[in-house]
Parts: structure tokens; sequence; C-alpha cells
């Protein structure tokens, strides 16, 4: 009897611990959770600094940012904004075009 008291003990205490580790686990994921939605609030925020309008998508790890903001104007014109992890702001299309522009003379051409 005394060893079907200890087994079945045994079985309560593993389940609790179970029960333990899935909260802290929970509760882990829910904070890094509100931490990447509150990065992603920063990086809207400085993007409608940087363009007037609205943000209408939010895209993280973009190839051209760590984060990409589409902000649409007033007019209905988009812009993409793309910021690196530290919230500066990388490139926006108005950029990218001043930067073509300029391409020709710092290659040499004229």
């Amino acid at each position: 009897m005394a060893k079907r008291l200890k087994v079945l003990l045994a079985g309560i205490v593993a389940a609790a611990l179970l029960v333990v580790a899935g909260v802290a686990y929970a509760n882990s994921n829910d904070s890094s959770g509100q931490t990447a939605g509150a990065n992603l609030e920063k990086a809207k925020s400085v993007a409608l600094d940087h363009v007037n309008g609205h943000v209408t998508a939010t895209e993280v790890g973009d190839e051209e940012g760590y984060y990409e903001i589409e902000v649409t104007h007033s007019d209905g014109g988009q812009v993409d904004v793309h910021l690196d992890k530290n919230f500066n702001v990388l490139s926006t299309p108005a950029d990218n075009e001043g930067h073509d522009a300029k391409d020709g003379p710092e290659d040499g051409g004229g």
C-alpha cells in the first residue's frame, strides 16, 4: 500500500511540475510578444514621423531592413519605410529615387 501511495504522490508531483513549467513558458512567450508589439508600435511611430499618412501594413524581417512600414498618404499613394533594428530609417522609395539620380556622377559617369 505504501508503494502505491509513493507512486501516486510521484505522479501528482510530476503533473504539478509540468503545469508550472507550462505556465512559466506561456508567460515568457507573452512578455516577448508584448516587447515585439511595443517595438512594432515604435517602428510605426518613427515611420509616421518620417512620412505623412497612416500605416496600412507592417513586416518584420524584411530583406531591405528589419522593419518595413507601409504608409498610405491621404491622396492614396503609398510608400514603404524601411528601418533597422534600432529604428533608424534606412530608405523610402523617394530616397531610392534620389540615390539613383546620384549613381551616375559617383560611378564616374557624367
